[in-house]
């Protein structure tokens, strides 16, 4: 058996997402790094656990179908237990009530701001943000028990797509928002400031349960010639890359990994003052801050955003700075060995 320490990684999560897919980007770099044998217990979605498979991370899929499952449940602990992991890092709530205390340090990993209930029996606590950590040791989690560690983009160099590309004229100021269609994503007032911009054009990409309201809410407002909705994508930084501005309205927001997406890829960002991108983003340095579902404003930034090229490059030199020194997959990877080494080491 190697030396080396064993950690396994468990995701009970949506079969789309931006928690999925950094999921699968920190597992593939942990395992790439040499250092740890890693193996992931997630939910069978093939797409998933081909993707871990083909980077060379060992994946096993299970149903996760709750606490009534109980074959499942009891197939998923028997196989934890004999890959005999030293550490085992849950992922969102479902996968932390399926996994018990064992013979091994147990991470709760968070990143949202989510009710503490399914998280009590941890070692140790990882949120995504340092509002996440607040809330953590808030709801009475030791204070030296909870690390923050925040995530990295897809840094995979990309080639933009054409601009005319989804039936859009070329030479149009052109916005991009991604993410769960959603109501706590914002999309709504992004919309609505969209009608006083009568020269841009958006890119919506993603996929959600307010995908039909979207549609009609924009079919109100005029907009149907200006919007173009995309669906689910696996491609966003290429997207970022084609783009004048991304826009990101969030009413409430963990971290918001498309912010790292939008550093990493220099493309400008425009975001409400939600809980991840209002602490990442140095208004007026690395991006434009705009109050929560304040239409005016979001409008006007976008305006002053699509206005001036100077102040784009600005923000985008700035933001890569802060990336490279804060972000990046190098310094995220590097956090999270030393500190699963570090809990090993003080069990």
């Amino acid at each position: 058996m190697s030396d080396k320490l064993r950690v396994a990684q468990v995701l009970a999560g949506a079969e789309n997402g931006g928690a999925e897919n950094f999921f699968v980007r920190l597992s593939v770099a942990l395992q790439a790094s040499g250092q740890i044998d890693e193996r992931a217990f997630i939910r069978r979605h093939g797409h998933r656990l081909d993707a871990l498979r083909s980077q060379g991370v060992d994946a096993e899929g299970f149903r996760f179908g709750g606490g009534l499952d109980f074959y499942d449940s009891w197939v998923y602990r028997r196989r934890l237990n004999n890959f005999n992991p030293d550490v085992v890092m849950t992922w969102m709530g479902r996968a932390s009530a399926a996994t018990p205390k064992g013979d091994y340090v147990l991470v709760n990993r968070l990143g949202h701001y989510y009710k503490l209930k399914y998280y009590q029996q941890a070692d140790y606590w990882v949120g995504i943000s340092k509002g996440i950590c607040r809330h953590l040791i808030e709801g009475g989690m030791p204070e030296d028990r909870v690390v923050h560690i925040p995530n990295f983009a897809d840094e995979a160099p990309v080639e933009p797509l054409p601009r005319d590309s989804f039936n859009t004229p070329a030479d149009v100021p052109l916005l991009l928002a991604a993410g769960r269609l959603h109501v706590n994503k914002g999309f709504d007032t992004l919309l609505r400031a969209l009608v006083d911009v009568p020269d841009a054009f958006l890119w919506l990409a993603g996929s959600g349960p307010e995908e039909q309201s979207l549609k009609s809410l924009c079919t109100e407002l005029g907009l149907d010639q200006r919007v173009r909705f995309l669906g689910w994508r696996t491609d966003v930084t290429a997207l970022m890359r084609s783009v004048d501005a991304f826009v990101c309205p969030s009413r409430h927001e963990g971290l918001g990994s498309i912010v790292m997406e939008s550093f990493a890829h220099r493309c400008p960002i425009i975001a409400t003052r939600s809980q991840g991108p209002g602490e990442v983003i140095e208004n007026e340095k690395t991006g434009l801050l705009t109050d929560i579902d304040d239409v005016g404003q979001l409008t006007e930034a976008i305006k002053r955003t699509l206005g001036n090229e100077a102040l784009r490059q600005q923000w985008v030199d700035n933001a890569s700075d802060v990336y490279a020194s804060t972000y990046s997959r190098e310094v995220i990877v590097s956090s999270y060995l030393g500190f699963y080494n570090r809990i090993h080491c003080e069990r």
